[in-house]
């Protein structure tokens, strides 16, 4: 199984992250990322776009529980049970980027990249998106067992997807 390293972005996702940047640049909405599995990839894709960069406010690599409750404020009982890799966490991370940022929207993804202890499922991942004075939105993908390179490339194509489905879906009629 060939990883795909962070360099290998696919014309697909780098075409996407223009038009998501482009628009937020255009309707001055700052981004934040919260990232578990992913360990900074959708924060370093939304920061390759030339003179777009005022679009991205932070980005949160919190990969332990410890850095989810320390940095996102999310509460120890849910890293406990329901446990990290659930819609609960993911809503929370989500939410604890933008109450810790200036951002009007924060995406969040915690998961399976690869294997987990036994149970886990290879390639589950959760994610959500939240925006100032709205609602937070959760998805949840099963990737299945393609390998951690495979994984974070599908997590980035959901994250951006679902930032392109909540930004260009407010832009004016006619762009």
């Amino acid at each position: 199984m060939t990883e795909t390293l962070p360099g290998d972005v696919p014309d697909d996702v780098d075409i996407a992250v223009m038009r998501v940047l482009k628009s937020a640049c255009e309707q001055e909405i700052m981004i934040a990322t919260a990232e578990s599995c992913t360990g900074g990839l959708i924060a370093s894709l939304l920061t390759d776009v030339t003179g777009c960069s005022h679009a991205f406010e932070r980005g949160f690599v919190v990969y332990t529980n410890e850095a989810k409750n320390e940095l996102l404020g999310v509460p120890e009982a849910l890293l406990e049970d329901p446990g990290p890799v659930s819609e609960e966490v993911a809503r929370a991370m989500a939410e604890g980027a933008l109450s810790h940022s200036s951002a009007h929207v924060a995406i969040s993804v915690t998961g399976f990249a690869g294997a987990g202890a036994p149970g886990d499922e290879p390639g589950l991942v959760h994610f959500a998106l939240a925006r100032r004075d709205g609602q937070t939105i959760h998805r949840m993908e099963r990737f299945g067992d393609i390998g951690r390179g495979g994984v974070r490339l599908e997590c980035a194509r959901t994250c951006i997807s679902m930032l392109r489905e909540e930004i260009c879906a407010a832009e004016p009629v006619g762009r």
